[in-house]
């Protein structure tokens, strides 16, 4: 039995996989709030390069990758296929266990396959500086990193909290050349209006996304980079599930789950949407349980409400039709800053409103229980964010032994946790909460939406 299967540097995918051609539904699209129609893809181009614009909506299948994006890849891709072998006999699971290991990477993360690709299409526009937001880290340092690679610069807005909280992912951002900005901050406007109201305010992603774009649209040679949400970022991270299929295909494996963790929908898209290919090509060798994993927290999936919604808390971006908090939501200070947005991807969303993905929230106390679990059979101490799933995987696991199946369990470790250990020391001092977010509030911040733009709801491209 191997512990881990490895490919080999021409393995990495030479294509990335769209899913827009393969929804069971058309896409709802971004809804301009100026005209309250489809925003003209054009209007993007203040933001974006015009490449990615074209990703964004792209019906192709299949998306070339560019030779100089590879060959950054090429630095930690493949990535390697583990079977949590002693997890399993420590659960007495006759479940086999596989997880899809991202931590190998600079960075730490899943998230230097979409900054590598974004920093590459902005350079060839002749873009000089990117401008970011950043929760707990991972993507800051992602995007960091990439600039740095082809010689631009990044100016990285990272929620307050998280600025507090981890402080060497500030310093990683900035040994490789990162700008690293407190949100909300005194350098905009929004930043300056939120800090006038709530002078402690511990930020928020949503608040972090508007200093960022505003930062982008007020200065010449400046671009805005998402590490999430959107269409072209989740196509970037599909090498993730292409290498994946291909490591199970070589020991004759194949998943009857695929489970992953959902801030903004990123990681857990690229290792999904390429089983879901299988599926809906008539290719797959069983059915497969989508599985999506989040906060008690943070339950945009789970309790959020389906509609269109702002992407920013200073309400800069087009309406996107999700699964939403609210975008004025301020999450608890619990340490999977990485899943504190309010919002998820639309196509995302799409699918769980289809059936086709099941959501599940857990509170943080629980999760660091799994975590620590895994940490002792494993050997790798697991960020925050993926952590959920694993306490979905020892759940299933769980299961699986009570009814003796031997059941395939393939999950996204996107990230390790070497600096989340203060999240770790405040779980084993007893200090951490099991959060909940109120419902209430969710039904007040969506109240709150519904009124200042009535024409919400009338919107017709989510009806069912």
């Amino acid at each position: 039995m191997s512990k881990k299967v490895l490919l080999n540097e021409e393995d990495i995918p030479k294509q990335w996989y769209n899913i827009l051609p393969d929804l069971p539904k058309p896409l709802p699209p971004p809804i301009d709030p100026s005209t309250r129609e489809p925003i003209d893809p054009r209007k993007l181009e203040a933001i974006f390069p015009k490449t990615l614009i074209q990703q964004e909506i792209s019906q192709d299948r299949w998306i070339p990758i560019p030779e100089e994006v590879r060959d950054v890849y090429r630095i930690w891709r493949p990535t390697p296929l583990y079977r949590a072998i002693r997890l399993e006999k420590a659960l007495k699971t006759p479940a086999r266990i596989y997880y899809k290991y991202e931590g190998v990477s600079p960075p730490g993360s899943h998230k230097p396959n979409t900054a590598v690709a974004q920093a590459y299409f902005n350079l060839k526009e002749g873009i000089e500086v990117l401008t970011t937001e950043t929760g707990a880290g991972q993507w800051g340092s992602a995007l960091a990193f990439a600039t740095n690679l082809f010689n631009m610069r990044a100016r990285i807005y990272m929620v307050k909290i998280s600025y507090e909280q981890k402080p060497y992912r500030k310093i990683m951002m900035e040994t490789w050349g990162a700008e690293v900005i407190p949100s909300p901050s005194n350098r905009t406007e929004a930043g300056r209006k939120i800090l006038e109201r709530d002078p402690s305010n511990p930020g928020s992603l949503g608040i972090a996304i508007s200093e960022a774009i505003e930062d982008a649209l007020k200065h010449d040679g400046v671009k805005y980079s998402l590490g999430s949400v959107l269409n072209h970022v989740l196509i970037h991270q599909t090498v993730q599930g292409l290498e994946a299929k291909k490591q199970l295909e070589s020991i004759d494996e194949y998943p009857d789950i695929v489970a992953g963790c959902v801030g903004g929908g990123s990681s857990f898209s690229g290792l999904f949407w390429p089983f879901y290919y299988d599926i809906v090509s008539g290719k797959a060798l069983k059915k497969i349980r989508f599985i999506a994993t989040e906060p008690t927290a943070c339950p945009t999936m789970t309790k959020g409400v389906y509609t269109y919604d702002f992407g920013d808390t200073a309400k800069l971006t087009p309406l996107l039709p999700m699964y939403t908090l609210g975008s004025d939501f301020i999450p608890a200070p619990i340490h999977a800053g990485g899943l504190r947005y309010h919002g998820d991807a639309p196509t995302l969303c799409l699918l769980l409103k289809e059936g086709i993905i099941e959501p599940k929230a857990y509170d943080q106390v629980s999760v660091f229980e799994a975590a620590t679990l895994f940490a002792k059979t494993e050997g790798i101490i697991p960020a925050p964010e993926p952590s959920h799933t694993i306490k979905f995987v020892i759940e299933e696991a769980l299961r699986a032994r009570e009814k003796n199946e031997e059941k395939v369990i393939l999950f996204n470790l996107c990230g390790h946790g070497y600096f989340d250990l203060k999240a770790y020391q405040e779980f084993f001092d007893g200090g951490l909460k099991p959060y909940h977010y109120p419902e209430e509030m969710i039904k007040e911040s969506i109240q709150k939406l519904v009124k200042e733009y009535p024409w919400i709801k009338d919107i017709p491209y989510i009806k069912s």
